[in-house]
């Protein structure tokens, strides 16, 4: 069933054990001998054997940072680049391929995730010590989890039920106050069941504002995280994977003392009194069930059937504003597979999703006086289809997948999204692959682009709407492994992709004073051209040098300006990694430095001054800074000690909210010039934490 799944093949693990990614089988012998890599202890290496491009983070990358989320265990990935979006709430957003996060789909372990209300927080709710390994693939990929994915795949791999730990703490502590705790704790209940139960608890103490501009340089915030997997695995190998998840996250960001429910839409009669920021909620339950049934005693033949429905609660606050969000989720996912030979294969199934978005959204901002504007309104969105997915093997050489789609979108008919992925190796050294297909997804205006309401800009054109999104995608990568180092992964890796839209959701700062449009690209040009490099070696035993280097060209046609290099989108990013460790790893020693290259800045930024009358872009650009992050861990029987430091260069982005500066040098939210969502790099100066790991292995 493996490779029903092909975003989630299987591992082999360090001591030799197969590690079940797919989700759906368990450890299996004769599982399909094509989806199996060899994947070595390093931290981010590229995947030999998969037939798309694949970067695999593994456990022991995870561990390179203080890793408290997902969000934070990107940082020594050129391909994935993380940043806020906005200066209040502490919404983390990735982009893959220069295009923002929610053209990447979310997998956990191969089921859709972190979609619509739960896509700007998403990444907070997914602790780094819960997880095995993320891979990410760029580019088109499978279509059997649909087609939501135009830049690519990120995977998640969590802990398992049938992991040998059952005990596993983790508990860190950060200077700016934030403290984590991770608890995992994976049993066998006998011969057939297996369960792991994963708990997090997470938030700081106090939030500071380090450059003195008003406004919390993070929001304060408490999350609980709690998630229970369970595996029944019959004799005659039918297998049940069935969980449930919930959260509850509170963050109060922007300026102290501020309270949605006092909040008044009059200008305070002295400054500093009824202060604006933003009061946050969320709360989510998700379920699924995973059955897979084999027909033929060889698994050659198997038929599978996921489920999954996720509950997502927002309540929200901005000043004056609120929105308020409902979705209920549903997806249904109806497998058959056939390994006819150790050359053909093919995959065919039933697929659909539906979500039902309540929403509620009133906005009070100021121009001449009160603006007031808003909707209420409830939008059902899904799709349903059929697709197949063929696959050829000839030897190691050739491998071809060839996936079809034909899908029904309820706001917008029939849909053909065809994917191809080849991968040629003419001599063992050299790796040749290559990708193309068809993207769609629906979009959530102010959801996919959260920072606009940290703004006292006004809305106007379809925020309310959702626009089916329509893209192309192709490219490739040729990787060629060199024959010296102390291990046989030295490798030197180009990768070119485009993409390229038909139809999309656009967000406009720069088509009127103090206005944010939201319309269709209906015809305009928007692309996205990529291009990376990477090498990796271990020039002595135990010593990795891994060196990216990326570089984008984002372009979009705007009424009035023409084709134009997409504003906030960083055009090249460097990253160099080193690690060292003893023998037996009883000390491990990170170094990670990367370099963030330059971003057009919106027109309304060309203005902004700091306090001494600067203008912060001359030259309407943002400007290129270094970051640097280290770590060292000490390892004992079972414990590991380990201390580090992120933004070891102190670089922070001046006067990162923009608006009417006030005589004290402040800045006034009651003005339409107001704006927290302009933030292109670091927010906070150098942090430092310490943390622990206890692991309690099986007894043999």
């Amino acid at each position: 069933m493996a490779a029903c799944l092909p975003s989630a093949a299987q591992v082999i693990g360090p001591q030799g054990q197969i590690i079940d990614t797919s989700g759906v089988y368990k450890d299996r012998s004769d599982s399909l001998d094509a989806a199996v890599f060899v994947a070595r202890q390093s931290g981010n290496y590229l995947s030999k054997g998969k037939t798309i491009r694949t970067e695999v983070i593994s456990s022991a990358g995870l561990g390179k940072m203080a890793c408290c989320n997902l969000a934070e265990s990107f940082e020594n990935s050129a391909s994935v680049t993380v940043g806020y979006s906005d200066a209040v709430t502490g919404a983390r957003q990735i982009r893959l391929l220069g295009l923002s996060g929610v053209y990447t789909q979310m997998l956990d372990e191969a089921r859709p995730v972190m979609r619509g209300f739960a896509a700007p927080f998403g990444l907070s709710y997914v602790p780094g010590q819960w997880l095995e390994s993320i891979q990410i693939a760029k580019g088109a990929s499978s279509v059997i989890s649909g087609v939501e994915s135009m830049t690519g795949q990120i995977n998640l791999e969590y802990r398992k039920p049938t992991d040998e730990k059952p005990l596993f703490l983790n508990a860190s502590v950060m200077s700016d106050t934030k403290m984590d705790l991770n608890i995992a704790s994976s049993l066998q209940m006998g011969p057939s069941w297996s369960t792991v139960i994963l708990g997090h608890v997470s938030g700081n103490i106090e939030a500071a504002d380090h450059n003195g501009d008003g406004f919390m340089d993070s929001p304060r915030q408490l999350q609980f995280n709690l998630a229970n997997r369970w595996l029944y695995y019959a004799d005659n190998g039918v297998q049940v994977r069935f969980g449930f998840r919930a959260v509850q996250d509170s963050r109060k960001g922007g300026q102290k003392g501020y309270d949605h429910e006092t909040y008044s839409i009059e200008e305070p009669s002295s400054p500093g009194e009824d202060p604006w920021g933003s009061d946050i909620v969320n709360r989510s339950l998700n379920g699924y069930l995973k059955v897979g049934i084999p027909i033929e005693p060889d698994n050659s033949q198997n038929i599978a059937v996921v489920a999954d429905y996720s509950y997502q609660d927002m309540d929200s606050w901005f000043g004056a504003s609120s929105y308020m969000g409902r979705q209920h989720s549903a997806y249904m996912n109806l497998l058959y597979q056939n390994d006819i030979n150790e050359s053909h294969k093919f995959t065919a199934g039933l697929n659909g999703v539906f979500d039902r978005y309540d929403e509620d959204f009133s906005r009070t901002v100021w121009l001449l006086g009160p603006e007031h504007s808003g909707y209420k309104d409830v939008t059902d969105l899904g799709y349903a289809g059929v697709f197949g997915e063929y696959t050829f093997h000839f030897r190691d050489k050739f491998t071809a997948i060839v996936g079809l789609r034909e899908d029904w979108y309820n706001k917008a008919g029939f849909r053909f999204s065809p994917r191809v992925n080849l991968k040629y190796s003419p001599v063992e050294e050299i790796v040749i692959r290559a990708n193309a297909g068809r993207g769609l997804r629906y979009s959530t205006p102010l959801v996919d682009n959260i920072g606009v309401l940290s703004t006292g800009k006004i809305f106007k054109g379809n925020y309310n709407e959702h626009t089916l999104e329509d893209a192309w995608t192709f490219g490739g990568n040729i990787t060629y492994y060199f024959p010296f180092g102390a291990s046989s992964d030295t490798y030197l890796s180009f990768d070119y992709f485009r993409t390229q839209f038909v139809q999309q959701s656009v967000v406009d700062y720069e088509r009127g004073a103090n206005t944010i449009w939201f319309y269709n690209l209906d015809g305009n040009r928007s692309y996205t051209d990529n291009y990376q490099l990477d090498f990796s070696v271990d020039p002595v035993e135990r010593f990795t040098v891994s060196l990216t280097c990326r570089y984008t060209n984002a372009r979009i046609e705007l009424p009035g300006k023409g084709l134009v290099e997409k504003p906030m989108t960083s055009n090249f990013k460097g990253v160099l990694n080193l690690q060292y460790a003893t023998r037996l790893s009883k000390w491990v020693f990170d170094f990670t430095a990367s370099v963030n290259g330059s971003a057009r800045v919106y027109d309304f930024m060309l203005d902004a001054a700091d306090a001494d009358g600067n203008l912060l872009y001359a030259n309407g650009r943002t400007p290129v800074y270094p970051l640097l992050y280290a770590q060292v861990t000490r390892r004992f029987k079972g414990v590991d000690i380990y201390l580090g430091g992120e933004n070891l260069t102190n670089f922070r982005q001046k006067d990162v909210i923009l608006g009417t500066r006030m005589a004290d040098g402040k800045v006034n939210p009651r003005t339409s010039s107001f704006d927290a969502s302009a933030v292109w790099g670091p927010i906070m100066g150098i942090k430092v934490y310490a943390g622990v790991r206890f692991t309690l292995w099986k007894k043999a």
